[in-house]
């Protein structure tokens, strides 16, 4: 008996040790960061299939959103698919977007060194060659890096807020891009 007790307090420690590490990895899933897998090749040149990164749901809560930032969001046609976009327009900015895929946020061009190819307009989407689009209250504007193969705002028009999952904020797999995803974009544009 001498030797049961020990054995089952040790057990209970570990138990209990578990149970703590499991609620805490649980809160901080739940409501802190998020893993995702990027899937598709709407982000490309900037995430690519497989990258792994980390989405923080409490960024927005102490910040606003800003032009440039890369977010998570439930898709508004289909809540169970979760994308991957870049804020490009803010409640009350107007775009503007051209064929020769020229982009305009409250009239000033954005310089976006971070896309591969020129921005390309969908037939029968939101968006129309350079007839302004107003981003109502409540919602943002996104589009995909990779413009020719990005569902985006172009096609669904504006995301509500309330469906932002979070900000990716770091990239932690392929090893030789791990970092944190800074917002390219001129903080006076921003």
């Amino acid at each position: 008996m001498k030797i049961v007790k020990p054995i089952i307090d040790f057990v209970m420690d570990i138990l209990e040790t578990v149970v703590f590490i499991g609620s805490m990895f649980i809160v901080v899933y739940l409501f802190i960061l998020t893993p995702n897998q990027v899937k598709g090749a709407s982000m490309e040149n900037t995430f690519r299939t497989g990258d792994y990164i980390l989405t923080s749901r409490i960024t927005y809560k102490f910040r606003k959103i800003e032009r440039g930032d890369v977010v998570v969001f439930k898709s508004p046609k289909n809540p169970d698919i979760e994308y991957i976009k870049r804020v490009i327009g803010l409640p009350g900015d107007v775009i503007t977007i051209s064929k020769a895929g020229v982009v305009k946020v409250n009239n000033i061009q954005l310089l976006e060194n971070y896309i591969a190819a020129t921005t390309n307009l969908w037939d029968g989407g939101c968006i129309k060659d350079n007839v302004p689009y107003t981003v109502v209250a409540g919602y943002i504007f996104v589009m995909g890096d990779n413009r020719p193969r990005s569902s985006d705002s172009r096609e669904f028009c504006a995301v509500p807020v309330e469906n932002i999952i979070g900000d990716v904020f770091y990239r932690y797999f392929p090893s030789n891009v791990i970092g944190v995803i800074s917002n390219p974009l001129p903080k006076s544009i921003r």
